[in-house]
């Protein structure tokens, strides 16, 4: 059997350690637990280090080992992974005993983001206890983290909210997003006092204002008497800005810790002093973070009162109706670790922090959504929103902006405000409008209309570029003309992916004043008939008259200066009647659609593009069978292969348009 199933052996251990202890005067171990009991983990975390330092014999191992174990608890709750970790390995190294040592060690491993460490420490848990949903949320969280997959969140430390100490679970008062509230440890909060549960003074609600010209001004203590001695912080408030609850823990001396939620009242920038919210008799429970819904119905808060999933569990009240309605929010979103910090930004989005669903160690911040058949679709916010430390308490802003607390990149555990904000995603098209010479066209105008409603128009620039923006998973038509050209249309989707993106399309539009080489229209040797590979170009030129469905055309088709001028005119004519036929059985109207057979009649003239393309011959030159039989062998093939040609001409604008 594996030894964590051995507990007597420790037990009987102990018993022996704990009489050698007590005789040589060291710090009372009983001191100590009972510290922990009472939730006093800062001064039970230097108890237990007195104890452990004087351990020093032998046959004090196996106390010592009890002792670093419940040293690594009170660093555990502290917020402080590494120290905790440490004395974990150090419990193991002294032989310490207890189930759920490896899942605390790999949740500590984790929350330092020492990942293939902490997978390896949940697995050796998993042997004890398999299908343990802690340690496989554990697994999968660390596995996650090892991709290193960041979103496009942009997070930064909030300098100017911060002080030296702990400050955490920011609110904004209203819609005006102009007071922002939060919970402060910091020393100028009220007492004299260190709590003995965090070494740090007792939290207060703190404050920080825009000035007139929307800058932030430092915090200063909310006015009135909602603060005192005790621990108050962690505030929510109604749809009116004028009710505050909030959470207060009551120390008692030699007493575990009283969490209960309360609220205060609002007059003008003053607060009242607190009152008790009830929410049931049980007075053996913990109850606070509370979290207002934005209708003011509901009271979403964070208790571990029986009837949860274990830990602590969220849970909701409707504050018009009390009796009744007290309801768990059950298990989609309440796991056997802790769920806490509930922020409701929707009646059907809501926000949590929980180390319970798979993360990146500590706390992360998940978002749930409610689902049409009642429950919840939850997903993790991802990194750089959640690290390897405890990330929660979060409040939102305008659009994707907002606050949030966390512990990361502080030794000490304390947590500091950070602010997010999710930048705008650039979706932009941008291209050319330009003639078949491959030069801008003057004064062309582009409209852009997509499927969710969008109409936009721009004209091109001078030298033939454009630019619009659009927006993620709309399907888009792209419509470009100029006077003395045929419209010309161009179709297309952007994608849904969360990135930046940039789409290109440009537009060759054809004119209405001159012949338009068709290229890539392709015959059998000596014959009429159109090869395969034509069909593409045909189809273009289908769509370019289904654009344009007031256009008639003369479909022409030239060849070289070989062979007699009645030979080619015929075989010139039968190839311009096959693309016209091609074109009448794609659905273009046989009365827009005219061929005409030009032979070697009309040599081409050397356009801007030709010369671009054929350096040998310059922009303007006619090639007719007096020029070519200047040239050279190969430059009179070139010729001959730009005057064999397929192309149209439009005739008019107005087809049945009268």
């Amino acid at each position: 059997m594996n030894k964590l199933y051995k507990p007597y052996i420790r037990i009987m251990a102990v018993a022996l350690s704990a009489s050698l202890l007590a005789a040589c005067g060291a710090p009372k171990l009983k001191t100590a637990d009972e510290q922990m009991a009472r939730g006093e983990y800062f001064d039970a975390s230097k108890t237990y280090r007195k104890v452990y330092n004087k351990l020093t014999k032998r046959e004090e191992r196996p106390l010592r080992g009890e002792v670093a174990f419940k040293m690594a608890q009170c660093h555990q709750k502290l917020g402080q992974a590494p120290q905790a970790s440490a004395a974990y390995q150090n419990a193991l190294r002294y032989g310490y005993e207890d189930s759920t040592i490896y899942l605390n060690l790999g949740r500590m491993l984790q929350a330092s983001a020492k990942y293939p460490q902490a997978i390896e420490a949940y697995n050796k848990f998993l042997e004890v206890k398999p299908g343990d949903a802690r340690a496989e949320a554990g697994i999968s969280g660390s596995q996650t983290a090892l991709k290193r997959e960041k979103n496009r969140y942009v997070v930064k430390n909030a300098k100017l909210f911060n002080s030296r100490r702990s400050d955490y679970a920011p609110m904004f008062l209203d819609k005006s997003y102009d007071r922002l509230y939060f919970t402060s440890t910091n020393e100028k909060s009220r007492g004299t006092k260190k709590s003995e549960i965090t070494g740090m003074k007792n939290g207060d609600v703190w404050v920080a204002a825009k000035n007139e010209r929307g800058a932030w001004q430092r915090p200063e203590p909310v006015e009135g008497e909602l603060n005192s001695d005790f621990d108050e912080g962690i505030v929510s408030f109604t749809p009116d800005g004028q009710t505050m609850y909030l959470t207060k823990a009551r120390r008692e001396v030699n007493a575990n810790t009283g969490v209960e939620i309360y609220t205060s009242s609002r007059n003008d920038a003053s607060w009242s002093a607190p009152v008790k919210f009830e929410i049931t008799a049980d007075t053996l429970s913990s109850y606070g973070h509370p979290a207002v819904s934005p209708d003011g119905n509901w009271l979403y808060f964070t208790s571990d009162m029986p009837g949860g999933s274990g830990g602590k569990d969220i849970w909701r009240i409707n504050l018009k109706e009390r009796g009744g309605s007290l309801e768990n929010l059950g298990e989609w979103i309440n796991t056997p670790g802790d769920e806490m910090f509930p922020y409701v930004r929707e009646d059907s989005v809501l926000y949590f922090a929980s180390n319970g669903h798979p993360g990146f160690g500590g706390l992360d911040i998940f978002r749930a959504e409610l689902t049409p058949s009642g429950g919840w679709s939850v997903v993790n916010m991802g990194q750089p929103m959640n690290s390897s430390a405890d990330d929660f308490g979060i409040t939102f802003g305008p659009g994707e902006t907002g606050y949030f607390s966390s512990n990361r990149g502080d030794a000490r555990g304390y947590d500091h405000l950070f602010s997010f904000e999710l930048p705008d995603i650039k979706v932009n098209i941008s291209g050319w409008v330009l003639d078949r010479d491959e030069e801008p066209v003057p004064n062309a105008v582009i409209r852009i209309i997509g499927n969710d409603g969008s109409n936009q128009k721009t004209m091109a620039r001078d030298d033939g570029s454009f630019s619009f923006p659009l927006q993620r998973g709309i399907s888009y038509v792209m419509l470009a003309g100029a006077k003395g050209y045929l419209n010309a249309k161009q179709e297309f989707t952007s994608d849904t992916a969360e990135e930046d993106a940039e789409y290109n399309v440009d537009f060759i539009l054809a004119s209405i004043t001159k012949p338009v080489v068709v290229d890539n229209i392709f015959y059998d040797f000596d014959r009429a008939s159109l090869r395969p590979e034509s069909k593409k170009a045909l189809d273009e030129l289908a769509q370019v008259l289904r654009d344009n469905p007031n256009v008639t055309i003369e479909m022409a088709s030239h060849t070289d200066r070989k062979g007699s001028e009645q030979y080619n005119i015929g075989l010139s004519s039968r190839r311009a009647k096959s693309v016209t036929d091609y074109l009448e059985s794609v659905g273009i109207a046989a009365d827009r659609l005219q061929s005409q057979g030009y032979g070697k009649s009309r040599p081409k003239t050397i356009t801007k593009k030709l010369a671009r393309l054929y350096p040998q011959f310059q922009e303007g030159q006619t090639l007719t069978e007096e020029f070519i039989s200047t040239l050279s062998p190969e430059n009179q093939e070139v010729a001959d292969q730009i005057n064999r040609r397929t192309e149209f001409q439009v005739l008019s604008i107005d087809y049945r348009m009268y």
